[in-house]
């Protein structure tokens, strides 16, 4: 957990807001850091938290988390993080090598039509008691959502599932969702691309509540500046006001600084 990044979102592990869905995106720069932030966060707040790696191990996030003070393997037995290892799932599917609870999750990839229906079952099923065992809200976290695309699953199938899952946990548990899609290979805004991942970040752009947007320095690589990020406050209920704020950034091992463009000390 990142104590800028808090102070800069106006948020606290003791005081987390509810019904948020969080946007992450990221074009020429990489945006992970923003996932390990999250997870720690809502972690350390108390919360019930549903995470789906497509992108890593568990060892993976596990190793990060542990550099932000959270122990990963313990909030896994206490119950208070439901972490679905999708990477080795959904490999062990197409290899045909596992009945696994979790690679049957990952049935949709054998499928003529694939869809996600199964996982967000599994969702609902995790967090559902969640609103009972405690007083925080659920949090679901996928990294990252655009990996569906390369598996296989429609543009339309991956929408349906951030809606449904938007519309349970943010809606009925009050909870939040965290979710990244990455943006590397989506220089061309083609419409009639339909497993475009610049159109599933438009389309999640609307249903979003807060956004942030990594993206690197038009100038190249810098070794004390690693890029900027775009936040997005999306105006609700009758505050319609949104805000936006840009930030440049420096990841560390343990922390990350944030200053306003053009403030580093190394262009001063």
């Amino acid at each position: 957990m990142f104590a800028e990044l808090n102070s800069i979102l106006n948020t606290s592990p003791d005081d987390v807001t509810q019904r948020e869905f969080i946007l992450l995106s990221d074009r020429k720069a990489d945006a992970s850091f923003l996932i390990h932030h999250f997870l720690s966060f809502y972690l350390k707040a108390g919360c019930k938290v549903c995470f789906v790696g497509l992108v890593q191990s568990f060892s993976h996030y596990s190793a990060v988390a542990q550099r932000l003070g959270v122990n990963l393997a313990q909030e896994r037995q206490k119950g208070r993080l439901v972490f679905v290892e999708a990477l080795k799932a959904s490999a062990a599917v197409m290899l045909n090598e596992s009945s696994s609870d979790a690679a049957q999750l990952f049935d949709y990839l054998r499928s003529p039509v694939p869809e996600l229906r199964a996982l967000f079952e599994f969702v609902r099923a995790s967090l559902s008691q969640a609103e009972a065992d405690s007083s925080r809200p659920p949090v679901l976290i996928v990294d990252d959502v655009s990996v569906f695309l390369s598996l296989g699953v429609s543009v339309r199938a991956v929408l349906d599932f951030t809606h449904y899952c938007q519309a349970f946990v943010c809606s009925q548990l009050q909870g939040c969702v965290v979710t990244l899609v990455r943006c590397d290979d989506c220089e061309d805004d083609d419409e009639e691309e339909n497993e475009s991942s610049s159109r599933l970040l438009r389309a999640l752009s609307h249903q979003c509540t807060l956004s942030l947007s990594v993206e690197g320095l038009q100038t190249g690589y810098c070794r004390d500046i690693h890029g900027q990020v775009k936040i997005w406050w999306r105006g609700t209920g009758e505050n319609l006001q949104s805000q936006r704020k840009i930030y440049q950034y420096k990841v560390y091992d343990k922390s990350v600084s944030f200053f306003a463009p053009g403030t580093s000390s190394a262009v001063l």
